[in-house]
């Protein structure tokens, strides 16, 4: 594997197209489907995506309704048709399968981002996100993320900046488990705001929280304890909002 060493020598049209990329990713509240939905995905690019994830998704030897979900959320931010989503869940299963996945795997990836950065460093913000499901990544999560991306010709340091970005967010913390806001900074702080950002803004970060968890929007195959958790989650969201409401 590239060390991390590496990083400095990412060429410069690769590190500014990850910049932009993260700015992007921002900007959609840290939902990798959403950045898909935004900048689209060369449909050439799906069948290395879902055998990735399907790659990471068993790296504790079992698969998670949060790792189908996210698969399921990035079907639909792609448009795939009935036929491109079986195609898609058959690359998932196989990588599934993969003790230690071949490198043509990622050839396309590897030969095109040279000329074309973009896609490759798409797929690899969609597979950081699906490391980090859970929280923290756990070792084994980290390793195959990190696997995937060396073999894709890129450097498995540009992981920690993506997973650093995301540890800033506190819907990575898992507010479900946090008490309810009692205040107008902890209102401010669940959501991800400054305590002087103006109220259309602060409404636009609730309207983002909110919909990662709102039953209407919960993909049907979670289980009861993740919808019970959404829910919880959900209920402080709608506490802080209150809070700040009443503040403004």
């Amino acid at each position: 594997m590239a060390s991390s060493a590496g990083e400095s020598l990412v060429p410069a049209r690769i590190e500014s197209e990850f910049q932009v990329l993260l700015e992007e990713l921002n900007a959609c509240g840290h939902q990798a489907s959403e950045l898909i939905a935004r900048t689209r995905l060369p449909g050439w690019c799906r069948r290395s995506l879902f055998y990735f994830l399907g790659y990471i998704a068993k790296s504790e030897g079992h698969v998670t309704s949060a790792d189908i979900g996210f698969a399921e959320a990035l079907m639909k931010a792609l448009k795939l048709s009935p036929r491109q989503r079986r195609k898609a869940i058959d690359q998932f299963q196989s990588g599934k399968q993969a003790e230690e996945p071949s490198s043509w795997r990622a050839l396309r990836l590897r030969l095109s981002q040279w000329a074309w950065p973009s896609p490759a460093l798409r797929v690899v913000f969609c597979l950081c996100h699906a490391s980090q499901l859970q929280g923290q990544p756990t070792r084994s999560r980290r390793y195959r993320c990190e696997d995937a991306i060396d073999r894709m010709g890129l450097p498995p340091g540009l992981m920690r900046k993506i997973l650093d970005s995301y540890a800033r967010k506190v819907w990575i913390t898992r507010p479900e488990l946090q008490p309810l806001p009692d205040s107008y900074e902890q209102a401010c702080k669940l959501l991800g705001v400054g305590t002087r950002e103006e109220l259309n803004k602060i409404k636009q970060a609730y309207r983002r929280r909110v919909s990662e968890c709102h039953p209407d929007k919960l993909d049907r195959n979670l289980d009861e304890t993740d919808i019970a958790l959404a829910k919880e989650r959900l209920l402080r969201y709608q506490k802080a909002w209150e809070l700040i409401k009443r503040r403004h």
